[in-house]
């Protein structure tokens, strides 16, 4: 299809009487969405480089899928996470398919940590390895589905927590992957899966897997993306801290349990190697804990300079480095015994490595000298640690994987520009001189939704501030009857506003306090619930109609002073010539507080009220940055406006009656 025949297809599908009016039933054509799905289409055509921001309501899944499919190239769509994958490829895509009457193929692609290993189901098997009765209850219903299942995606278990410690158990990793040595080769769920997608026109994928990809780590699925002549990136924004972690190398307190358990259960199909593994094994993974306990005294998460400062924990990385060390001599001469084996030995070489690479510090006389673009750091979890070595810039990688792959390239977001401007995300994203275009969403804003900046809070170090904006917020809560979102900028703060509120007028749901899935699922029925969350609640959460009608944002979202990532690429702007605050702190923060304001608004009969809390939004002069780039909702001062926004059958737009007092701008 030429470039004006898809062009012109695209809009007459997206167009009043088209394909997808005529056969969805609850489309509704939407300009933006037109403008959207011709930028998609010169994209396309041109193999250039797109940048859209599309807001929310403007239906940009169905603008990039209709071109998408229309034009009949391999196309590659990869989004933020799991679910809306799966939202993506079981809910979206058949539906404009099927509209369009197209019949391309398509397939779903995770990474391997979502799909069955048969192997290790096996290797699992008797094994001392459940802490409780439900672990092995579960196990077993995993085993009974693994007889019936035809993709082996665990997502179809929807009584698995995702953060099951089963999981790891029955799933393969890039290291202990026999590939194609392993017995069950020829039924492997993750090999069909490639399979599928390499027959495939339109592919769904997700960040972690196309960045893999990208970074030619061996996920097993880089055959899919050389033959891809297009890709659509959606929620864009969050590549950019993705790509570090990828481009970035680490090692865990859970990946060397897992080795030294499972060079033991090889051992139960040699004959006399466990007397040589066992006591190794052992060795390595008590090592692993008593490490964990030596770190105890460090802060939840720092540098390797902070961690090094501690002669316990330098003790403890050295003996973790000698039984490592031990474990891979003890397999060297057990690597023609089976395939498990040898694949235990790669493993533990690697991880010999990627510890040496972690621990070397920067001296001149040092083969191993580690780069000064990047940044080598720890965190620590209740049982466990993480090592991680992170670049501080990824744009040079992304740019060069995405020349190398010769295709149409369309970021896409609701929250990509910082005061109209792209400049911050295509910087990270190496972008130089892309297309771009800018969709504000298409409600209106006027009737449907209200912001509130109340009075007289104190600063955001305040002792009492957490207590302030309780006071501010409780007329609007009783003013809508609950139905709200309170997002905080840190679990403190949480917890105290928890504490305070527990046993109050509205059901309240907290962070922590249940799975977020089942938190989502007790607000929307409880009818005016209050929800407590963190950033995880700023995105990805979707609540339409009027179980939620208030979003509370206590402060500007500015990453976190400890985060040691942040805060070297914060010295490295520094040292460059550049302004910290200006080219990095402010952007984040905007694109992060615009994620949280969009949980408010989800369609064109939503209405509600934002409540931004920070008196930095009035008070300082780059106040006007967060305000400018959020969408154009009345503002106010007065509490009186929400409670007339909530009163009865409100048939007038509000008048924001009080905005220009008390200085605000």
């Amino acid at each position: 299809m030429s470039s004006s025949d898809l062009a012109a297809a695209s809009l007459a599908a997206l167009s009043e009487g088209g394909l997808l009016a005529e056969r969805i039933p609850a489309f509704r054509p939407r300009a933006a969405q037109q403008r959207l799905a011709q930028a998609v289409v010169a994209a396309f055509e041109q193999r250039e480089v797109l940048l859209a921001e599309a807001g929310t309501g403007t239906g940009k899944t169905y603008a990039y899928l209709v071109p998408a499919l229309l034009s009949g190239m391999k196309t590659i769509v990869s989004t933020g996470t799991r679910a809306l994958q799966d939202q993506l490829y079981h809910r979206d895509l058949p539906r404009v398919r099927d509209a369009l009457g197209t019949g391309l193929k398509t397939a779903l692609l995770k990474g391997r940590a979502n799909y069955l290993c048969r192997y290790r189901t096996e290797q699992a098997k008797g094994e001392p390895r459940f802490a409780t009765r439900e672990q092995i209850a579960q196990f077993q219903r995993v085993v009974a589905w693994s007889g019936r299942t035809r993709m082996g995606d665990l997502a179809e278990l929807e009584d698995l927590p995702e953060d099951s410690p089963l999981i790891p158990m029955v799933t393969s990793t890039a290291e202990n992957c026999l590939g194609g040595e392993c017995p069950f080769y020829a039924d492997c769920f993750v090999v069909q899966a490639r399979q599928r997608a390499q027959a495939a026109d339109v592919v769904v994928v997700n960040h972690h897997l196309l960045l893999a990809d990208l970074a030619l780590k061996q996920e097993g699925f880089g055959e899919i993306l050389p033959g891809a002549q297009a890709f659509i990136v959606d929620e864009a924004h969050q590549l950019p801290e993705l790509a570090a972690q990828f481009f970035g190398e680490g090692i865990g307190a859970r990946p060397l349990v897992e080795l030294a358990r499972d060079a033991l259960a090889e051992c139960k199909d040699v004959s006399g190697a466990l007397a040589a593994v066992q006591q190794p094994a052992r060795d390595l993974e008590q090592a692993a804990r008593a490490l964990r306990a030596a770190m105890d005294t460090l802060p939840m998460r720092g540098t390797l300079q902070r961690a090094l400062e501690y002669s316990a924990v330098r003790e403890g990385f050295d003996a973790l480095s000698a039984t490592l060390l031990k474990l891979h001599e003890t397999l060297g001469p057990l690597r023609e015994a089976s395939p498990g084996f040898d694949a235990c030995h790669a493993r533990s070489r690697e991880f010999i490595s990627r510890l040496a690479r972690w621990l070397v510090e920067r001296d001149l006389d040092s083969e191993l000298e580690a780069p000064d673009d990047d940044v080598r750091w720890y965190e620590l979890t209740p049982r466990g640690f993480r090592l991680q070595r992170t670049p501080l810039d990824v744009s040079g990688p992304l740019r060069a994987h995405r020349e190398r792959s010769q295709a149409a390239w369309v970021f896409t977001s609701a929250t990509l520009s910082v005061d109209a401007s792209f400049e911050h995300v295509a910087r990270r994203l190496g972008l130089d001189a892309p297309r771009t275009l800018l969709q504000p969403s298409p409600f209106d804003w006027n009737t449907q939704a209200l912001c509130l900046l109340p009075p007289r809070m104190p600063e955001p170090a305040s002792r009492n501030y957490t207590h302030a904006l309780l006071d501010a917020v409780r007329p609007v809560l009783e003013a809508s009857n609950g139905r709200a979102f309170l997002l905080f900028a840190s679990h403190r703060a949480l917890r105290e506003a928890a504490e305070i509120l527990r046993g109050g007028a509205w059901p309240l749901f907290v962070q922590g306090e249940a799975p977020r899935h089942l938190l989502l699922q007790r607000f929307r029925e409880s009818g005016h619930g209050v929800l407590l969350g963190t950033a995880s609640f700023r995105e990805g959460v979707d609540v339409v109609g009027a179980a939620l009608s208030v979003v509370v944002i206590d402060k500007l979202p500015f990453a976190a002073p400890d985060d040691p990532v942040f805060e070297a690429r914060l010295e490295a702007i520094r040292r460059a010539g550049g302004n910290p605050f200006r080219d990095e702190q402010l952007p984040q923060a905007v694109i992060a507080l615009k994620q949280g304001a969009g949980r408010l608004i989800r369609s064109e009969t939503d209405r509600g009220v934002l409540v931004l809390c920070d008196p930095r939004l009035v008070g300082k002069a780059y106040g006007r940055i967060f305000l400018d780039s959020l969408p154009p909702l009345p503002k106010t001062r007065d509490v009186a406006d929400v409670q007339a926004f909530f009163a009865p059958a409100p048939d007038e737009p509000v008048s924001a009656s009080t905005a220009l007092a008390e200085g605000f701008p």
